[in-house]
C-alpha cells in the first residue's frame, strides 16, 4: 500500500523463488504492501500464519484467518445474515415479478437498490475513514435488519405493494452506501495485512456458501407458505452480525488511523486511485462488468419464467448452482497468497465469454451446469479486483477507495439493470445475456491491453511445442531500458 497520495504502490519483493521486479510487468505484478503502510497498524496477533512459497507462488492455509478470534465472530455472524439476506433477495425479485409480471420491474428494483451507492457511495467512503468501523457497522446492519421485518409484515398482511418492495430496496440501499466500505476496510482491522487476501476471499466464501442455502430456503418457502417468511428471516438473521460485534475484543484490533474532519479529502482519494494504473484500471473493469455482466435477478428469473416455462424452483436452482461455482471461486482465491492482475483478466474475459455460450443454451440442465463455472470465474474477477486494490492503497484512504471499487462495481447496476431489463423483455432473454456476456469480454480485452502497454508489454503470437501460445512479453525499448 501506498504511505500518501503520491506514491505508488510497490510489486511484491523479489525472492530466490519469484522473479524480481524487473522480471515482473505490471500487468503480472500483484500490488503489495509498502513497510511505511503498517507504521498505523498494532502488530500481528499471536501465530500468525505466514504465507508459503510453492513453485515461485505466494499460498497460505486455507482458513487461515479463521485463527484469529474477532475476525471468528465476524464470520459466524456473516453466515447467518447472508443466508437471509439471499433469501430476501430471491423472494424480493420472484414478488416482484409476481405482482407485474415484468423483467423491467425486476431490473428497476434491483436499480433502487444499488442507486444510493452511485449517488453517495463516494460520501460515505469519506464518512467510513473517519469513523471508528465497529460502531458504524452496528448502526448499518441494525438498520438492514428493521427493513426485513417491515416488508415482512408488509407481505404477510397481504397489503404488500410494488412500491412498498422500491421503497425497502432503495433503504437498504441507502444502509449499504456506509454498511460497504466499513465491512469491506474493518477485515483489514481484524486480520492485518498479512492475512488480507485470505481474510477477502473467506468473506466471498462465506458469502457464496450462504448463495447454495438461502436460495434452496427461499425456494421452499416461497411455494410452501409465501415470501413473507423469508422476509421474516431474513430481520431476525441481523442479530448474529450484531451480537458478534459486540462479543469483539477492541484491543485486539489492528488500529488504523481515521482520517481526520477537513476540506478536499474525496478529491484527495480519486486522485490517489487516478495516479496508479494498478488501481484504477481493475476499477474501470469491474464497472463494466459489474453494470453489464452481473444482472442475474434480471436473466436468471426471465430464463426461468419465460424460456423454460420452469418456475420458481428453477430459479433457485440456477442461484444455487452459480453458488457452487463462486464458492469454489473463493476457495481457490482464498488458496492463492496473491492477486495477480494477470488473473483478474483472464478471468473477466473467460467469465464474458461462458455467458455468451449460456445465452444460447437449448436446455434447462445445460443453461444450469454452465452457472457452475460462471459463478467460478465472476468471484475470482471480484476477489481478485478487491484484494489487488485494498493492498495497493494507503490504509487512512482505504475507505474512500473501497468505498469507489464498490460505487463503480455495484452503483453501475442502476445504470445497466434498466437497460439489459428493458432488452430482455423486447428481445427475449438471451439477447439481454448476450449482451452483458460481450461488454464484459470486451471491457476484459481493452483493460488488459491497457495495462500491458503501461507495463511496457506487447502481445506475442507463436508456437510452443506443436501448440498455439499468445502471451504478452517486454517489448524492444522496454527491454534495452532495464538492461
Amino acid at each position: 500500500m501506498s504511505t500518501g497520495t503520491g506514491a505508488a504502490s510497490a510489486p511484491a519483493p523479489a525472492t530466490h523463488d519469484s522473479p524480481s521486479t524487473a522480471e515482473t510487468p505490471l500487468a503480472d505484478r500483484t500490488p503489495a504492501v509498502p513497510r511505511t503502510a503498517t507504521a498505523t497498524e498494532s502488530p500481528e496477533p499471536a501465530e500468525p500464519v505466514e504465507p508459503v512459497e510453492r513453485g515461485g507462488r505466494r499460498t497460505s492455509s486455507m482458513f487461515a484467518s479463521l485463527r484469529i478470534r474477532n475476525y471468528r465472530l465476524f464470520f459466524i455472524g456473516q453466515v447467518v445474515s447472508n443466508t437471509g439476506t439471499w433469501m430476501q433477495r430471491i423472494a424480493q425479485d420472484w414478488l416482484v415479478l409476481s405482482l407485474t409480471g415484468s423483467s423491467t420491474a425486476v431490473g428497476v428494483t434491483t436499480a433502487l437498490q444499488f442507486l444510493p451507492m452511485l449517488l453517495f457511495g463516494l460520501y460515505g467512503g469519506v464518512l467510513v475513514d473517519r469513523l471508528p468501523k465497529r460502531p458504524a457497522l452496528l448502526v448499518t446492519q441494525s438498520a438492514m435488519g428493521a427493513t426485513g421485518l417491515v416488508l415482512a409484515f408488509l407481505t404477510l398482511s397481504g397489503h404488500v405493494q410494488v412500491w412498498h418492495v422500491y421503497l425497502a430496496a432503495f433503504a437498504v440501499g441507502l444502509a449499504t452506501v456506509v454498511d460497504n466500505p466499513a465491512r469491506q476496510t474493518f477485515v483489514a482491522e481484524m486480520v492485518g495485512p498479512r492475512q488480507l487476501q485470505n481474510a477477502v476471499s473467506l468473506n466471498s466464501a462465506n458469502f457464496q456458501s450462504a448463495r447454495l442455502i438461502g436460495p434452496a430456503v427461499a425456494g421452499i418457502l416461497i411455494t410452501g407458505v409465501g415470501t413473507g417468511w423469508a422476509f421474516l428471516l431474513n430481520g431476525l438473521s441481523f442479530l448474529a452480525p450484531i451480537a458478534g460485534l459486540l462479543l469483539m475484543r477492541a484491543r485486539e484490533l489492528h488500529s488504523v488511523e481515521r482520517a481526520p474532519r477537513g476540506r478536499g479529502q474525496l478529491r484527495e482519494g480519486l486522485r490517489h486511485v487516478a495516479g496508479q494504473p494498478e488501481l484504477i484500471w481493475p476499477i474501470v473493469l469491474v464497472g463494466f462488468i459489474g453494470t453489464f455482466g452481473f444482472n442475474f435477478p434480471v436473466w436468471l428469473s426471465a430464463y426461468a419464467d419465460h424460456v423454460f416455462h420452469a418456475g420458481a424452483g428453477a430459479y433457485s436452482l440456477f442461484n444455487t448452482l452459480m453458488a457452487v461455482g463462486s464458492l469454489t471461486g473463493a476457495l481457490l482465491a482464498a488458496r492463492r497468497g496473491t492477486a495477480r492482475l494477470r488473473v483478474l483478466i483472464a478471468a473477466a474475459a473467460a467469465f464474458g465469454t461462458l455467458e455468451v455460450v449460456a445465452a444460447g443454451a437449448p436446455s434447462l440442465w445445460l443453461f444450469a451446469l454452465l452457472m457452475v463455472p460462471i459463478g467460478i470465474f465472476g468471484l475470482t474477477v471480484n476477489v481478485t479486483a478487491n484484494t489487488a486494490v485494498q493492498m495497493g492503497t494507503d490504509p487512512a484512504m482505504r475507505g474512500r477507495v473501497m468505498a469507489l471499487f464498490m460505487m463503480v462495481f455495484m452503483g453501475g447496476t442502476p445504470l445497466g439493470a434498466p437497460v439489459v431489463g428493458w432488452i430482455t423483455d423486447v428481445y427475449g432473454a438471451r439477447a439481454g445475456f448476450v449482451v452483458g456476456g460481450v461488454v464484459s469480454l470486451a471491457a476484459a480485452a481493452t483493460v488488459g491491453l491497457v495495462l500491458a502497454r503501461a507495463g511496457g508489454l506487447r502481445l506475442a503470437v507463436g508456437w510452443h511445442h506443436g501448440h498455439p501460445r499468445v502471451r504478452f512479453v517486454p517489448r524492444e525499448g522496454a527491454e534495452t531500458a532495464s538492461a
